[in-house]
Parts: C-alpha cells; sequence; structure tokens
C-alpha cells in the first residue's frame, strides 16, 4: 500500500530533462541532483554534472537531506566490455527531518517509473557512495 503513495509531482522541465539524459550518447559519467521544493511538493532538478565522480558527487550533497540523483556511470566489466548504466540513487541521510523522508519516500516510486531508469538503488549515508559500491552493485545486473 505504501508503494502507491504519490506525495509530489514532478517537474515538467526535470522529465524532459530526465529524458534527454537517458538517450544521451556521451561517454563520460554524469548526474542530475534532484531536490523536493517542501513548499511546492514538486520534484526539481538541483545540479546537474557532466564528467563527474561519485567522490565528487559525495561533495555536492547535503549530509541531512535527502536527494534523488539519476547517474550515468561508465562500467568496463570484467571481460574489457564497456557499457553506460543509468541508475537511479535514492539517498536519505540518517539524521533527516522525518516529514521529509516520508515525502521523499512516498516520492520515490513515481520518480523511478517517470525516469525509466530500472538500476535503483538507496543508502542511507552520503559515505557510502564510492565506486566500490556501485561496482558491487552493478555486477548483480551482468
Amino acid at each position: 500500500m505504501a508503494e502507491n503513495v504519490k506525495c509530489c509531482e514532478v517537474d515538467a522541465a526535470l522529465k524532459e530533462k530526465l529524458r534527454k539524459f537517458r538517450f544521451r550518447k556521451a561517454k563520460n559519467n554524469a548526474a542530475i541532483i534532484m531536490k523536493v521544493v517542501k513548499e511546492t511538493q514538486i520534484v526539481e532538478m538541483e545540479e546537474e554534472h557532466e564528467d563527474v565522480s561519485l567522490d565528487d558527487l559525495q561533495e555536492e550533497l547535503p549530509s541531512f537531506q535527502p536527494r534523488f540523483i539519476a547517474y550515468s556511470y561508465c562500467y568496463e566489466h570484467d571481460d574489457g566490455r564497456v557499457s553506460y548504466p543509468l541508475c537511479f540513487i535514492f539517498v536519505s541521510p540518517l539524521g533527516c527531518k522525518p516529514e521529509q523522508q516520508m515525502m521523499y519516500a512516498g516520492t520515490k516510486l513515481s520518480l523511478v517509473n517517470e525516469s525509466q531508469i530500472t538500476k535503483v538503488f538507496e543508502i542511507r549515508s552520503i559515505e557510502e557512495m564510492t565506486e566500490e559500491w556501485l561496482i558491487e552493485k552493478l555486477k548483480f545486473f551482468r
């Protein structure tokens, strides 16, 4: 039942940005950081980054506020192949205000559906979000 809860709408400009992001041809790591604007209850793009590592992204994220991230990652497989998986990362740090956590958690599924990203991960600490963590998660999808 809770999965059907939809708290916030997705900004029309963000919908278009996510659509273009899904079909991008660039061969570098890139990210779109999204936030919920509490007053309007609309998910908007906060920042966009090209050629960004997960370590660099950690520095861009607030320590005690949730965020959604669409991340395009240059992934080199064990056999030498290179792919560019799109990942949806929900960052919900411990210590967030409960109403913020509820707003983000209730919006996550509709945003995942809107973005059409199938590799969905959730972390509770920004420090967890490392390249090693992502590679381990992506091994599941071989």
